[in-house]
């Protein structure tokens, strides 16, 4: 069982002490490819009889609440479609599900994309937000290279709805969110849809080969990793007005749009900045500097004395809110990773096994499976704002990323790792 595998020494290692990459050693990656099936193991429970899929508790049972969001169905659909590349036993009926519901539920026939909630078939939250339909591009690309009927399609429509909708190409960006007949309904604008947009663009280039998905994600990235990080101590401020001007005083959803900045946007966005760089073939170029600016920036800021991030810092960064949430440090495992892939550092492999400890002793459910979303200032479990353990996403990247050879093209190269 993944349980009777062991990770080398979790001691973090000072200077004296180091000695290798945990990337290189043999039983880091086989502690790895076990979570990862642990991982899938857990989260198949979310597939039920009904349409859609279950968000689970703790203990892996569906919870009541049978809201089912957007990001969510898609997420899990780009995930499993990753653990069938990876080769995992069954992940394609997930899938397949999955694709079903984005098709029969999730696409609004009367006005075309894509609906943020429903509960069966009664419509939650009308809305069309372009984080949401990120993550149908996403799912859509994954889904594809791993020889999904119906993937093309989804992948063909919503790029068409991204592109008509959303993109404004004097900006080289994505506006936010829409009403359903897809009238604003507000002029703000924000860096998460468009870092996800990066992750998206980037999956459907790998999937297509078409060059204007990579053309798109080169400029998003030229915006936020080329002009707004050095102008801002290579911070990335997460909201801004409709002529894409920095607004400071945004507050809004605590989880989606808090204010301030998000470290762990940050190594998300350095990740990716590495993987568009790869595509690119590598040219003399100051991405990877670049890259390594906004990961080290988000190190230095946000790792907290006890251990993990928090989850909010002021412009400055000074903590803001101290919440210690999962996805920044698997965000952070993975950025970390891309790193150490580029150029053996000791520092970068210290800051590797600091962060793998940090879960495994902290986040990890070792005894169900999947990793607790939030704990508390003592360490211990806590949810202020998840119910259950809502996502397998970040986590499962975390473990499969890193398997992975080189910056890019992940999902292909899952097939080899396994």
């Amino acid at each position: 069982m993944f349980r009777d595998i062991k990770m080398p020494d979790q001691t973090s290692p000072g200077p004296q002490e180091f000695s290798g990459f945990w990337l290189d050693h043999p039983d880091h990656r086989a502690w790895l490819a076990a979570q990862a099936d642990a991982q899938l193991e857990f989260f198949a429970a979310s597939l039920t009889t009904q349409p859609g899929f279950a968000t689970l508790d703790h203990n892996g049972r569906p919870l009541p609440d049978t809201t089912q969001e957007l990001h969510t169905t898609t997420r899990l659909v780009h995930s499993y479609a990753l653990g069938q590349l990876w080769g995992h036993a069954g992940a394609e009926r997930i899938v397949d599900h999955g694709l079903d519901y984005l098709r029969s539920h999730h696409r609004d026939a009367e006005h075309g994309g894509y609906l943020w909630a429903l509960d069966g078939r009664d419509i939650k939250d009308d809305r069309k937000l372009a984080y949401g339909h990120m993550f149908v591009l996403l799912a859509a690309a994954t889904a594809k290279m791993a020889g999904h009927e119906g993937a093309d399609q989804l992948l063909d429509d919503v790029s068409d709805v991204l592109d008509q909708q959303y993109w404004e190409d004097d900006a080289g960006l994505y506006s936010d969110e829409r009403n359903r007949d897809w009238a604003p309904f507000s002029t703000y604008r924000g860096m998460n849809a468009n870092m996800h947009g990066v992750e998206a663009l980037l999956t459907a280039y790998e999937a297509t080969a078409d060059a204007t998905y990579l053309s798109r994600a080169g400029r998003i990235l030229d915006f936020f990793t080329g002009h707004i990080a050095p102008q801002n101590g290579w911070r990335l401020p997460e909201h801004y007005t409709i002529n894409w001007e920095i607004d400071r005083a945004y507050s809004g959803d605590p989880m989606f749009r808090p204010a301030g900045t998000t470290p762990g946007h940050s190594f998300e966005l350095g990740r990716l900045l590495l993987q568009y760089w790869d595509l690119k073939g590598r040219p003399e170029s100051t991405e990877p500097a670049t890259a390594r600016h906004l990961i080290q920036q988000a190190l230095d800021d946000a790792w907290l004395p006890e251990g993990g991030f928090a989850y909010t810092l002021n412009f400055d960064g000074t903590v803001d809110r101290a919440s210690r949430f999962w996805w920044p440090v698997t965000e952070a495992i993975g950025a970390v990773a891309a790193l150490i892939k580029l150029e053996r550092r000791t520092e970068d492999e210290i800051w590797y096994r600091k962060f793998w400890a940090f879960a495994d002793t902290h986040f990890i459910d070792h005894t169900r499976g999947g990793w607790f979303p939030e704990i508390d200032k003592s360490g211990a479990v806590t949810s202020t704002i998840f119910a259950g353990k809502p996502d397998i996403y970040h986590a499962l990247q975390a473990c499969l990323f890193p398997l992975a050879d080189g910056l890019s093209r992940h999902a292909a190269k899952l097939k080899s790792s396994r």
